[in-house]
């Protein structure tokens, strides 16, 4: 595809972001040189970057003048720039930025090489550069920089990026030792608090003398407080969440309260008071440890909200509770966030749990029911069957898409030829031109001849060059199976993970369902690496 310079350079961006006459002169110039460069020349994206606009900073079209003579300098066309404004390095990511992060992702191909102004206005966290690095040297892409030496192009860029590796690693060596030194610190202090988020119920106060301390909350402690009563009396996690919810009280993080988030609180001896902590590979669910002084007795840093006997007696409740339940060994609900309710939109979820009766027999219990459920606000009766829903779901989607052929994108380096084609049109063209009435080559005798058979020999030879082979290209291959057959090989879970990728949705109504499928379903269910998906470093 052709990109022009209105393309780049639109007037009414260039009006809506300020550029002044002397610096449209100046990009004017760059403009002029940059249509010198021949069509073998290297493709450069430009990254422009800023959090926020201040006296102290560089203005983007600094930024961009800058990169746009670098490029020119470096005999490389500009294809493309990714302005980025108002977007933290230190949050966001350049593959997951608006502009950039598009480029990055699925316009790999029109590029070689990504052009940034200064290493703080690429990336602000060391992984993130040495993730792009390992990724430019995947895709066989360069990185440079005009006010820092980084260039992969270069033997001292390279030089550059060994080095930044190592920092990198070292970097989240030295943290985790800072982390560790200092959690193990805390738990021979008392009456302060160093490190971590409080449990629900306190929070931190900062002291005269500039030192953190831990204080009550008060409205998560009356919460607290209500839920131990509630438990004492015998009533369930599950009755206590929802009443929790239709009071608008809040839980600890975002979402709804649920029986584990409620448990996990409870459970805490640092509602006691007591210094805590979690040992390297204690496991998810269980409670934290008591610190305890040189002397062997319990640090403790506050007051409790709970008193021993308390906190204890509620163990005991909570612990006979447990030894009545049926561990499942999978309590996630299937194709969550794909079966969607008809009133409010929301995701359902299935309620399933096991338990003991007095005799030994396992009782099981299973119910389909809408996010909102405990709030009372959408008025979706819950179902009493999930597993029609499921075999509902599984053979409406087999039936809708079950026989597209599963697509892969895979991306593709061009050959070499790119060259020879570029000089086997130049050469047509010349010969075409000397051959036409009055050209230099018609004479009408062995010149002509000899140069219209040079014309079909060149003629030949580009067209034996498939033109898609020359450049980077994706390219989409067919595993050669159906989803009807990938779903059988690999299970539910992983219809799952392709119908959520697909944006499909299963929207349940008082008397029917209805099966959303995108008008563009063809394209979202072709499976794209995501080179960004897993840590690396």
């Amino acid at each position: 595809m052709t990109v022009t310079f209105e393309d780049l350079w639109p007037v009414a961006l260039l009006d809506e972001a300020g550029w002044s006459a002397s610096e449209r002169r100046e990009l004017a110039d760059l403009q002029e040189r940059l249509s010198a460069l021949p069509a073998t020349a290297s493709r450069v994206l430009l990254s422009i970057r800023l959090s926020i606009l201040t006296d102290e900073t560089t203005s983007p079209i600094r930024q961009e003048l800058d990169l746009v003579r670098m490029a020119v300098e470096r005999g490389s066309r500009v294809v493309g720039i990714a302005r980025d404004l108002g977007v933290s390095a230190t949050k966001v990511p350049p593959w997951k930025r608006p502009q950039l992060g598009e480029w990055i992702r699925n316009r790999a191909p029109e590029f070689d090489e990504i052009l940034f102004w200064k290493l703080d206005r690429f990336v602000r966290r060391i992984s993130d550069l040495h993730l792009m690095i390992e990724w430019c040297k995947e895709y066989q892409k360069t990185l440079a920089a005009k006010n820092d030496p980084i260039d992969l192009s270069t033997e001292f860029g390279q030089f550059m990026v060994t080095i930044i590796a190592g920092m990198a690693r070292i970097e989240a060596a030295n943290t985790g030792v800072r982390i560790e030194s200092l959690w193990k610190f805390s738990r021979t202090v008392e009456k302060r608090w160093l490190i971590g988020k409080p449990v629900y119920g306190y929070k931190t106060e900062l002291g005269e003398d500039g030192t953190k301390s831990l204080v009550f909350d008060q409205g998560k402690v009356r919460a607290l407080r209500w839920v131990y009563s509630m438990v004492i009396r015998g009533a369930s996690l599950y009755k206590a969440c929802k009443l929790l919810t239709r009071a608008g009280i809040l839980p600890p993080n975002k979402g709804q309260w649920s029986q584990g988030n409620l448990k996990v609180i409870l459970i805490n001896p640092a509602l006691m008071g007591y210094r805590v902590y979690r040992p390297e590979g204690h496991k998810q669910g269980k409670p934290p440890l008591i610190a305890y002084s040189t002397d062997g007795t319990p640090i403790k840093i506050t007051e409790g909200i709970f008193t021993k006997e308390e906190f204890d007696r509620m163990q005991s409740i909570l612990e006979a509770r447990s030894n009545k339940e049926v561990k499942q060994q999978n309590q996630r609900t299937p194709f969550l966030g794909i079966i969607k309710c008809g009133n409010c939109g929301k995701n359902w979820y299935d309620t399933a749990k096991s338990w003991k009766r007095a005799t030994g027999e396992v009782m099981n219990s299973s119910r389909l029911r809408c996010s909102s459920y405990l709030t009372g606000s959408c008025g979706m009766k819950a179902l009493n069957d999930p597993g029609k829903i499921y075999s509902l779901l599984k053979d409406t989607v087999l039936e809708e898409i079950g026989d597209y052929e599963v697509i892969h994108r895979k991306y593709t380096r061009g050959d070499d030829s790119l060259a020879r084609k570029i000089q086997l049109e130049e050469q047509i063209s010349h010969y075409m031109t000397a051959l036409e009435p009055g050209g230099s080559y018609r004479d009408g005798g062995f010149i002509e001849a000899k140069a219209k058979e040079t014309l079909s020999s060149l003629g030949r030879e580009l067209a034996s060059i498939d033109p898609e082979s020359v450049e980077d290209r994706w390219t989409y291959e067919s595993q050669g199976v159906t989803y009807r057959q990938h779903w059988e090989t690999h299970g539910v879970k992983k219809m799952e993970e392709d119908l959520v990728r697909s944006g499909i949705t299963f929207v349940i109504y008082e008397d029917h369902a209805d099966l959303n499928v995108p008008h563009d379903i063809k394209e979202r269910l072709i499976v794209r690496g995501d080179f960004f998906g897993a840590k690396r470093i």
